[in-house]
């Protein structure tokens, strides 16, 4: 929940209709923007995971990966919670970015105030984005899992998730970047480096290989 910076009335647009949100992004609002969008289709990805194992449960064709199912959409069920909980955070937080932008800085003292305040602000800009991408990795690793396990008749649910997946995870990632570049705690730019850009890689290439896979089965 937030505050529109024209209107300063309170919105979730994560309560929005579909239409009505994509309406709200093809604006000229700052908000919601790429992070906002990325959490949305990081969401339709995950929901897809447990509509293959909504498909999947009680089936006795698939009695040996029950449990499995069952832990899976405990699981996916989580994850969508939570990034949809970040379509309103990733607006939320980039309200005071944008506001720093417009402080004063003529004196020294103003300065360094505002230097100050943005890099706190693209810090918590930068916070979704970033938990976009390690959600998003922890439900490819369910689809992964669902190649396997899911219903045959579900197989390209589990490969349109991926496709959902891969296009979050590059999508925050992107977003993050245009934001760290301006940073200059050079630990706080390692540390996210070192810990985003493998899982990023790593979830990129096992949503090729699932797809690959997907794709192959349906041939």
């Amino acid at each position: 929940m937030e505050f529109d910076a024209e209107t300063t009335e309170q919105v979730s647009y994560s309560a929005k209709k579909c239409t009505e949100f994509v309406e709200v992004l093809y604006s000229k609002n700052a908000v919601p923007g790429g992070g906002g969008a990325a959490a949305l289709v990081g969401a339709i990805g995950i929901a897809l995971a447990g509509m293959v194992g909504n498909l999947t449960t009680g089936k006795k064709k698939y009695a040996a990966y029950e449990e499995d199912i069952q832990r899976i959409l405990k699981e996916a069920k989580i994850l969508q919670d939570r990034i949809l909980a970040m379509i309103d955070e990733d607006a939320e937080n980039f309200l005071p970015l944008a506001k720093a932008y417009g402080l004063p800085k003529e004196t020294a003292e103003e300065k360094a105030y505002k230097e100050k305040t943005l890099e706190e602000c693209t810090k918590v800009a930068c916070s979704v984005p970033i938990e976009i991408v390690e959600v998003c990795y922890k439900a490819v690793l369910l689809h992964e899992e669902l190649v396997g396990k899911g219903s045959a008749m579900a197989i390209s649910d589990v490969a349109c998730g991926v496709q959902c997946l891969r296009a979050a995870m590059i999508s925050g990632w992107v977003n993050v970047l245009i934001n760290i570049k301006t940073i200059k705690d050079t630990n706080y730019i390692a540390d996210v480096e070192n810990r985003i850009k493998p899982m990023l890689k790593e979830g990129v290439e096992i949503c090729d290989r699932v797809y690959a896979d997907v794709e192959k089965q349906l041939a």
